[in-house]
């Protein structure tokens, strides 16, 4: 096992990782940008700063970052979620010098990373896809006779995308050459590759991920599925597991696929098969395979609270070489959990960033709530200064419940209690989802969130 470990990002990643750092009797070492200096969870820790507020030049320098490790003398490195956490050339570095990355190998990284070959992969691994190109679009010309085979409306998106930029919708052949263009422009801006690809844009899916994990044995497992149906611009609000969406029968089979394909292509530790809940056909839906996510997600925590299974300890072992403690017949996943990320943000004016202070911020007392029906991971505290600088997530909040509504019903009772002054947070938005009947009743999909804003 590992005595030293950096933690390669901030607020509630690091202090989720450090805490199982001290489950395991690993000294956590964190690095950190000028900015998050003094933040509180760094009090009485080992701190490396690795450079300016700017991300830029801190948490996404790979150079500056494996330095940390190799100078503060830790043995393994854990990239968190964001910033360097599916960058293959970190993971390289990291076994150049000698520091063990918590993560997949490189190769698969790079395989996963790109849209193209990850796609190529996982049909031949036996997921079904969204309809569109084979890869990459040439030309315009390329564009419009695929998009014209495919069938409108489509959807251009990055080779290297993420986040929803990069992409723009075609819905007849009018809008072909001005959508293609426009997504080569911002994906170029953004991630510094033009490519663009076509997919038949499926509207009124659902979106719903299965959790899976591998050691470095081939000894695969998943922990059941996650539905992230409810997001904004594609970026997640609520999630929650099981999905409501799916029976039985198709839940099965598309887990044991995803672990299998994990393992197919030699995947290790921790990682998210992100998947379409194509309606259109009627019954129950196909789920189409969109991408791999090469990391843990934000919204591990509900198959965490389902299982029973702390997957950043499992991701630490794996990574010192030991066997998985379970196989999937060990896998018992029990009742309904949901997690809403709270923001520093105005939900009010359009979602604006609202960085600030802290005047007053008070937690919900887990023990007014039964025996593990609520977890909050956060690292602020009242005073904490919500830098202007990096996404402005306060806390998770996790709920679960024998049932869908008991842990709908603990989450809004977990918020109402949730104390947060002196800058605006999106917890208004998440009690009117919650309280919502559409919501209650799963009239919704990713087009639209149930309940906000309020009629």
């Amino acid at each position: 096992m590992f005595h030293r470990l950096l933690i390669a990002n901030r607020g509630e990643i690091a202090v989720r990782v450090a805490r199982a750092c001290d489950r395991l009797g690993i000294a956590p070492v964190f690095a950190v940008s000028e900015a998050d200096r003094d933040a509180p969870y760094t009090r009485d820790r080992e701190v490396v700063v690795l450079g300016p507020a700017r991300a830029a030049q801190s948490y996404l320098d790979v150079e500056r970052v494996v330095q940390a490790a190799v100078q503060s003398r830790c043995s393994a490195l854990h990239p968190g979620w964001g910033f360097l956490s599916e960058n293959p050339l970190l993971a390289t570095l990291c076994a150049q010098h000698g520091v063990t990355f918590l993560g997949p190998p490189p190769h698969v990284m790079a395989l996963m990373g790109g849209k193209t070959p990850a796609k190529r992969a996982m049909r031949a691994a036996g997921l079904t896809l969204i309809p569109g190109s084979d890869g990459p679009l040439a030309s315009v010309e390329d564009a419009q006779a695929v998009a014209d085979a495919t069938g409108y409306p489509v959807l251009f998106k990055a080779e290297s995308g993420g986040g929803g930029r990069g992409m723009r919708v075609a819905r007849s052949s009018a809008e072909v050459e001005a959508a293609f263009t426009d997504a080569q422009n911002e994906a170029r801006a953004a991630f510094g590759d033009d490519r663009v690809y076509l997919e038949k844009l499926l509207e009124g899916g659902r979106h719903v991920e299965v959790q899976v994990f591998v050691d470095r044995y081939g000894n695969a497992i998943h922990l059941g599925e996650r539905d992230c149906t409810v997001q904004r611009n594609h970026q997640k609000l609520i999630e929650e597991s099981p999905s409501p969406w799916l029976d039985d029968a198709l839940r099965a089979e598309t887990c044991a696929r995803a672990a299998a394909a994990a393992a197919r292509i030699g995947y290790v530790g921790a990682g998210t098969m992100e998947f379409l809940l194509d309606l259109g056909g009627g019954g129950a839906g196909v789920l189409r395979f969109m991408e791999m996510n090469t990391r843990l997600q934000v919204e591990h925590t509900v198959s965490e609270q389902r299982s029973g299974i702390d997957l950043v300890i499992a991701q630490i072992e794996t990574a010192a070489g030991r066997a998985l403690r379970v196989t999937q017949q060990d896998v018992t996943l029990r009742g309904h959990a949901l997690e809403c990320r709270i923001n520093a943000e105005d939900p009010a004016a359009g979602f604006r960033p609202a960085p600030g202070k802290l005047t007053r911020w008070q937690l919900p007392d887990v023990g007014a709530f039964p025996s593990g029906a609520l977890r909050i991971d956060t690292h602020v505290e009242t005073g904490y200064e919500v830098p202007p600088h990096y996404d402005s997530l306060l806390c998770k909040v996790i709920t679960h419940g024998a049932d869908r509504a008991e842990a709908i019903a603990h989450m809004i009772a977990a918020l109402s209690a949730l104390r947060c002054e002196g800058v605006p947070t999106t917890i208004p938005m998440h009690l009117a989802i919650l309280r919502s009947s559409a919501f209650a009743s799963g009239d919704y999909d990713t087009r639209r969130l149930p309940g906000w804003p309020p009629a």
